[in-house]
């Protein structure tokens, strides 16, 4: 397994999550401007709906961003003891602790990026090759570290 290749691929899902949030929020400020200058005051309520989907859209970005900052920290040399930047197979998959972003596939094998706050990142923090983990009455064994 190529770490590199995966972490580069969770950049490019991160970074066209970004660019999406953007365009949403720049189409969605669009809207909002245009409700004000042909509506009149008695919109109000409909312009404050647009402005929190703004806010809530901003939050989503700084989140992702936030992420693919994280990112620059992670070391893809091969690991000993399961941590951030740990490719982890164990009888239920593979996983990539990095950040919170779901599947992806790299060479035809599903991956599944978690980061290290979820339970399954916690149950696996420190683990090393052959160790058992225990989460929601699943054992799960830690077959390959890299």
């Amino acid at each position: 397994m190529n770490k590199s290749e995966i972490l580069q691929i969770i950049q490019d899902k991160l970074s066209a999550k970004i660019d999406n949030l953007e365009r949403l929020i720049a189409e969605t400020r669009a809207s909002n401007n245009e409700t004000k200058s042909s509506m009149g005051d008695k919109f109000e309520t409909s312009r404050e709906m647009v402005q929190q989907e703004i806010n809530t859209l901003q939050i989503q970005l700084n989140e992702n961003r936030n992420s693919r900052n994280s990112l620059k920290t992670i070391n893809t040399n091969l690991h000993q003891t399961i941590g951030l930047g740990s490719l982890v197979q164990t009888e239920k998959g593979f996983f990539y602790i990095a950040v919170s972003l779901g599947k992806i596939i790299s060479n035809e094998n599903k991956i599944f990026v978690i980061s290290m706050e979820s339970p399954l990142g916690k149950a696996l923090s420190g683990k090393k090759m052959g160790d058992e983990i225990l989460l929601n009455n699943m054992k799960q064994t830690v077959k390959t570290v890299w």
